[in-house]
């Protein structure tokens, strides 16, 4: 890892890791996002990161052990506020049509609103998840979203307005993928074919596009 410990003595901008424990790890966790997100993993840098949250940088290795330690905890905080969040979305209280077509815009929102995420996301696919996979939370944290859209595709089934033989996993893999390729690959695409979309009305008809296919494809088979 670059750069080296303060020498004993040395002042810190933080003169306690106890002082305010959360508010501390916190600020790293933003600024470490932000760097990581610009720079990608090799490029950020430690003395950066605690710039950017105002610490003295041995709070980092207190707190994280080393970059490869803050970088896991920076993706796994990631998953956890898209997975709270889609938690508070509270679509048992819906019918099952209208808290699918709330789970697809989330997502799709969220991606717009949070382009950190994407950029995390794809950082970690060139590494082949080698720091996901040493990350106890991540499993844990996904089985909640499982169990959600599953709830939703059950009582779909019941009501006979969703087939009944839709994989979870794979239906939001699909969501997501409907969203993710559009923002990851929009600036190329506008470029081929001569249109903006990232303008806010094409980002808009984009999120009701993918609406309807996913409600298109849920629709029950008619048997013959």
């Amino acid at each position: 890892m670059e750069g080296s410990l303060p020498k004993p003595g040395t002042k810190s901008r933080v003169a306690s890791p106890t002082r305010d424990p959360e508010r501390t790890r916190a600020a790293i966790l933003r600024a470490a996002t932000a760097e990581i997100t610009a720079k990608g993993l090799t490029g950020a840098r430690v003395d950066a990161i605690a710039e950017r949250a105002g610490v003295n940088k041995r709070m980092l290795y207190h707190y994280f052990g080393d970059k490869q330690g803050l970088y896991l905890a920076v993706l796994e905080h990631t998953y956890a506020a898209i997975r709270t969040a889609e938690i508070g979305l509270n679509l048992t209280e819906l019918d099952p049509v209208a808290g699918m077509r709330k789970l697809v815009l989330f997502t799709w929102h969220y991606f717009i609103d949070h382009p950190e995420f994407l950029s995390l996301l794809a950082t970690e696919n060139m590494n082949r998840a080698a720091y996901l996979k040493k990350s106890k939370a991540i499993r844990p944290l996904h089985g909640s979203l499982v169990d959600l859209i599953e709830a939703l595709l059950k009582r779909g089934a019941q009501q006979k307005i969703f087939r009944d033989d839709v994989d979870p996993v794979e239906l939001y893999i699909s969501i997501a993928g409907l969203g993710f390729f559009y923002m990851s690959n929009r600036h190329t695409l506008s470029t081929i074919f001569g249109k903006n979309l990232s303008a806010s009305a094409r980002l808009a008809a984009r999120g009701e596009h993918i609406v309807e296919v996913v409600l298109a494809y849920l629709k029950p088979v008619e048997k013959t």
